[in-house]
């Protein structure tokens, strides 16, 4: 029997993908947050959505500068993506206070994170939902991954401080990519 659920719990149950940092770089200073409000949207090019709140300092750099990188660390970073989550770019320089390693990327100026196993160079490629919803989507133009951490697990945010793991992964036939 189905029993009635709290509409503001529905985010936890579609989460959509892993827990990731998502790095600017305004005027010289360099700024990682956390989100886990994002999506994929279409292959080639590789386009991903993601909400970005007014609130977030990371959001007047990407809406001025029109770029970011989108770093997505394994479960072994859990306790520093949350601690980054927690705290205010505004306030403190994430990078050092949480030991991230900050890395030149090749087409953005806003750094990499060299303790994550992959990273995204992204460029945004339309703003017209940001004014309503704070929903930017970007087009990766530039794709990095540690060859050493490939089979690394993702943390998912299932809110109120809970998270799961990457479990088991299986292979069916399937025509998609």
């Amino acid at each position: 029997m189905m029993a009635d659920f709290p509409l503001d719990h529905v985010y936890q149950l579609l989460e959509p993908g892993p827990v990731v940092l998502l790095t600017t770089s305004r005027r010289g200073r360099p700024n990682v947050m956390t989100m886990s409000w994002h999506m994929m949207v279409d292959f080639m090019p590789p386009l991903v959505a993601c909400v970005v709140s007014q609130a977030d300092h990371s959001f007047a750099a990407l809406r001025a500068t029109r770029e970011c990188a989108i770093a997505i660390p394994a479960v072994d970073l859990a306790p520093i993506a949350v601690a980054v989550g927690n705290a205010s770019g505004r306030e403190v320089d994430k990078f050092q206070a949480f030991g991230l390693t900050p890395q030149p990327a090749e087409r953005v100026k806003a750094p990499l994170i060299a303790e994550c196993f992959a990273n995204f160079e992204c460029r945004v490629a339309d703003t017209r939902m940001v004014n309503r919803y704070n929903l930017f989507v970007l087009e990766v133009v530039k794709a990095w991954t540690d060859p050493a951490r490939a089979e690394s697990k993702t943390i998912h945010h299932r809110g109120f401080g809970t998270f799961a793991v990457d479990g088991e992964i299986i292979r069916l036939d399937s025509r998609m990519p």
